[in-house]
């Protein structure tokens, strides 16, 4: 095989992992250094390397683009990557030439199409719950409407991959609690910037939703996506803590700094028809972590498919495709940011179960998958040059508009 040439000078260095770190359970990483060579890492900054490779995997041989980020080093911090709204999207080189990163890959999967549901808008919002700087931006979508691969069993939703403010990455799962005072009593919020509510429940959306139609949260139910959209919605807008506006149908537009939209579909709706203009309302929410304690400065959706070393089990080993992954080592202290390349060459890819058995020789013992296919991108600004360019070939031939990503900043 005639390996392309690197982007950023002299030709790529493909390792051959087999002797220095075992072989694979079931992709072996081979390449044209000799067996037993130890990586041969790039730096691009202050703690944080650069290396790719070739993997022997079920569907053909995939190439591997890496990033190992150091988060012992003070100069070194990871960050979620968006547009500046929940329901927007934007590709992962303009992300991080917009927020001054080194470099980032795709982040959570998203509500990418609406054919189910003719007319309504899809929003482009990601299924996980987001948090960015600390501020809480959303919360997760119902399991069943969710866009992507089947989940691993025993997983949700609301499964996160974060990093604390100690500074230490892990994975955690995040549920929403929340409320909506009313002059009747307190109801419980059952969504907050979702392109999808529960059945039944009230959601709440902010400034950091966007402009995008409010209508795609009341389609679809909790265990089909396809479902057809509700007809009993409710909607209204708080300011002040007080009632401001009611319609029967969910709108669209900015939501201002300081204003709160309910959503309400079903038995929230017929909760929210009681609220006139003027009534008092309070709403609050608060992401609550299953796992750690320590508050997160970042953290966003997908789906862990290792922990401590060890495969979750029921991972696919069939289905191959271009993936994009994140692994933790050294106590949370190393971060492995995994994209495939998408280059017709390459586009076989690795089943998920092969996506784990990568990240651990990699040296995880915690690794997360994040969105792939099209959406596959790892970009960065590599030494001597001075804009953020893709470093794989997405598979759709250029990169994709997503969500959100995870960005990689380095002080020097």
């Amino acid at each position: 095989m005639t390996h392309r040439q690197s982007r950023f000078g002299a030709g790529r260095s493909v390792l051959t992992f087999l002797a220095a770190l075992g072989t694979l359970a079931g992709a072996a990483l081979t390449g044209a250094a000799p067996a037993g060579a130890a990586p041969q890492w790039t730096r691009f900054a202050a703690g944080v390397q650069y290396e790719q490779f070739d993997i022997s995997a079920t569907a053909g041989v995939a190439h591997a683009h890496v990033l190992r980020v150091d988060l012992r080093d003070p100069r070194v911090r990871v960050q979620l990557l968006y547009p500046g709204a929940v329901a927007a999207r934007s590709t992962v080189s303009r992300l991080a030439t917009a927020q001054g990163a080194l470099a980032g890959v795709n982040g959570d999967f998203f509500n990418i199409t609406e054919t189910q549901h003719p007319g309504v808008e899809a929003t482009g919002a990601s299924v996980g719950p987001a948090i960015a700087q600390g501020h809480v931006l959303k919360a997760a979508v119902p399991d069943g409407q969710r866009f992507g691969p089947a989940l691993p069993p025993g997983t949700s939703t609301r499964e996160v991959f974060g990093v604390g403010v100690d500074r230490r990455a892990r994975l955690d799962d995040l549920e929403l609690a929340g409320s909506v005072g009313t002059p009747e009593g307190r109801l419980p919020l059952g969504g907050l910037n979702q392109y999808a509510l529960p059945v039944g429940s009230v959601g709440a959306f902010t400034s950091d939703w966007g402009g995008v139609s409010r209508v795609r949260a009341t389609c679809g139910t909790d265990t089909d996506r396809a479902a057809p959209c509700s007809s009993d919605t409710h909607e209204v807008t708080v300011r002040a803590g007080h009632v401001v506006a009611t319609a029967d149908t969910p709108g669209s537009g900015p939501i201002a700094d300081g204003t709160t939209v309910l959503v309400g579909r079903e038995a929230g709706a017929q909760q929210l028809r009681k609220l006139a203009v003027g009534a008092a309302v309070t709403v609050r929410h608060r992401l609550v972590a299953a796992s750690s304690a320590v508050p997160y400065r970042f953290a966003l959706g997908g789906y862990p498919v290792l922990e401590e070393g060890r495969s979750l089990p029921g991972l696919d080993d069939t289905v191959s495709a271009v993936r994009t992954a994140v692994g933790i080592a050294d106590g949370g202290r190393r971060l492995y940011l995994l994209a495939l390349d998408g280059a017709p060459a390459y586009r076989g890819g690795l089943t998920i179960a092969e996506v784990a058995d990568t990240m651990r020789t990699l040296g995880s013992a915690d690794a997360f998958s994040l969105d792939g296919g099209g959406s596959t991108t790892m970009a960065a600004r590599t030494p001597g040059t001075p804009s953020v360019v893709a470093l794989n070939h997405p598979s759709g031939g250029a990169e994709r508009p997503v969500p959100n990503g995870i960005g990689v900043f380095s002080a020097s």
